[in-house]
């Protein structure tokens, strides 16, 4: 359902992931199926409180899990809400990785900061259907090593074989052999993956994305290999109030992932 009447779901269960981060377990009231790409995106609501975009993380046990952070009036009052409750749902909203595309090929996956959901979602995704797709790269960039989020996930997929997990913390070194000092786009120089058979996937502050694009073009990545999940204030999930505009573009309809080449011209503009 994408119109601006939201389904109901009821919280199941809640998953303490870090410090006031929280995964819910929402179990539609509905039998409408539900489908989505990951990268999407829901608005989750609680009435007379509020709205706000969360990253569909995928499906587990028939519940939709969505990984919230308490950062705002919104997403505290989600943390602070008890199993059973009702929320209103809406969504799938935008594009998500066209990980079907991908198959065959090496992926890198580039992260920084703490709104990493879009990627681990496709992450998920890659690794339990691992036949499909060649060496899985994974460069993850926080500020402090205690920042990072899923440690358990991160040491699995290191020891799953054919994959390289590189991690850097810009504030800190951790005395670790896999963690580096500095910026997640630093990581690219140690990455292992086919630059002429890939598909890299990236996640963080639009700054980042501006490091890391120079980076891939030194190792011959092609453009169109590249795809981006931009961050913009997402109001109503469907391009008409116009928070979210990217040049000509509506990054909550016609995002949140592009392909660079088509956000290229806007990507560090001052107003867009």
């Amino acid at each position: 359902m994408t119109d601006f009447v939201p389904m109901t779901a009821r919280l199941v269960a809640k998953t303490a992931e870090g410090d006031r981060l929280d995964t819910l377990h929402l179990k539609l009231n509905s039998d409408q199926p539900f489908g989505f790409e990951f990268g999407q995106f829901n608005m989750l609501a609680i009435p007379g409180i509020g709205e706000i975009p969360i990253s569909i993380m995928g499906w587990q046990d028939d519940c939709l899990l969505h990984t919230v952070r308490g950062v705002g009036r919104v997403s505290d009052a989600m943390l602070a809400l008890p199993e059973g409750s009702t929320l209103g749902l809406r969504g799938p909203f935008g594009n998500g990785w066209p990980l079907a595309r991908f198959e065959g090929r090496d992926l890198v996956f580039i992260t920084a900061g703490l709104g990493c959901a879009p990627v681990v979602a496709a992450i998920n995704h890659a690794v339990t259907h691992r036949n499909r797709y060649r060496r899985i790269v994974i460069l993850q960039g926080v500020k402090h090593h205690q920042d990072l989020l899923w440690q358990a996930k991160y040491d699995a997929w290191r020891d799953m074989g054919d994959c390289q997990v590189l991690l850097a913390a810009s504030e800190e070194q951790k005395r670790k052999y896999h963690w580096r000092l500095g910026m997640v786009t630093e990581l690219l120089a140690f990455a292992e993956f086919d630059p002429s058979h890939c598909a890299v996937m990236i996640c963080g502050p639009e700054i980042m994305m501006l490091s890391a694009i120079p980076y891939l073009k030194q190792r011959q990545v092609a453009d169109g290999d590249i795809y981006l999940s931009m961050e913009r204030n997402f109001q109503c999930g469907q391009g008409l109030c116009g928070h979210c505009q990217l040049g000509p573009y509506f990054v909550c309809r016609d995002g949140p992932v592009f392909c660079y080449p088509d956000v290229k011209p806007w990507l560090g503009v001052k107003g867009f």
